[in-house]
């Protein structure tokens, strides 16, 4: 039988089963290492089934070998982030449940797609697949994915435009130091640049740079997760239709732009494989001179954080 693994019941954990469930696209095991929290989340999914019409099953796992034979797991488990905190600041205290669960998984034996939900995902993605020793096409981070989303958001409210003409594109880090590629980003086809002028383009790009960190402080008590839980829903979507749909998500490096052994946001083309097909757009110097700056952040990050 087919299913889909959460590992992790909280916010983003719980309303990714429930987008799951929306979609149609398949039955949801949820694991929580608090008793009882994935099974009292499955029942109430699962009691809103007959208003809301979905068919799929949502159930709550008793144990981590209960998703041993998923088709995917997503990985939402950790702790989320607090005001005053940046994603970097829940390395250390998230490190080690990652670490565990790659170990766990790969003792298992488990086939499935892995996608990394907790943050800092960058980070995160590349301890895992380092400890789990699956191949890089396996596991996805869902960084650069939820840049982009926001980012279109905020480009059709502010030109008044459906979200479904707008396509921008954002590699690197997912943090304030992503890098948006403007020569890439389009409203049905037509360059941003030609329709917005560039003060307001980079008004907002200073707004995502920011978002994460706003929702955070007007929350005040968790962080983003309707977006991530959504962008998490369609990642999931891709793979077990095989739509092969191009996302920006964080990928471990294997040369490409020169760079290996870390994990950062480039556009994949995402089907029944996991990552199918890893893109590395030409870039400008300043985008190149950036992209290098996120690689040795990154690397500076794991350094000190090394897994014992």
């Amino acid at each position: 039988m087919s299913y889909i693994g959460i590992v992790g019941s909280g916010n983003v954990g719980a309303n990714t089963a429930f987008f799951i469930a929306e979609k149609g696209i398949e039955d949801v095991r949820l694991y929580d290492i608090q008793e009882g929290t994935a099974k009292g989340k499955s029942l109430d999914i699962m009691e809103a089934a007959p208003v809301r019409r979905y068919r799929n099953k949502i159930s709550g796992a008793d144990s981590l070998s209960d998703l041993k034979q998923a088709e995917m797991v997503v990985i939402s488990a950790g702790t989320g982030r607090k005001p005053g905190q940046r994603p970097e600041d829940l390395f250390e205290i998230n490190k080690d449940i990652i670490v565990q669960l790659a170990r766990d998984f790969k003792q298992l034996n488990s086939p499935g797609i892995f996608i990394i939900a907790t943050e800092p995902v960058d980070m995160l993605t590349t301890v895992f697949v380092e400890e789990s020793g699956f191949v890089r096409e396996r596991v996805i981070g869902l960084g650069g994915i939820l840049d982009c989303t926001r980012l279109n958001y905020l480009v059709s409210r502010e030109l008044g435009v459906s979200t479904e003409n707008i396509a921008c594109t954002v590699i690197g880090r997912h943090s304030n130091g992503m890098i948006f590629l403007p020569q890439y980003s389009c409203v049905s086809g037509i360059p941003l640049a030609q329709i917005m002028d560039h003060e307001r383009i980079d008004a907002i790009i200073s707004d995502i740079r920011e978002a994460g960190n706003l929702i955070v402080d007007m929350a005040q008590r968790s962080s983003a997760y309707y977006a991530p839980s959504a962008a998490c829903a369609e990642l999931v979507d891709s793979i077990h239709m095989n739509l092969r749909r191009l996302f920006c998500v964080s990928v471990f490096l294997q040369g490409e732009y020169g760079y290996e052994g870390v994990a950062l946001s480039l556009p994949c083309i995402i089907g029944k494989k996991g990552i199918e097909k890893v893109l590395a757009p030409e870039l400008t110097s300043s985008q190149k001179h950036a992209f290098s700056i996120s690689v040795e952040e990154i690397k500076s990050i794991l350094e000190k954080g090394a897994v014992k």
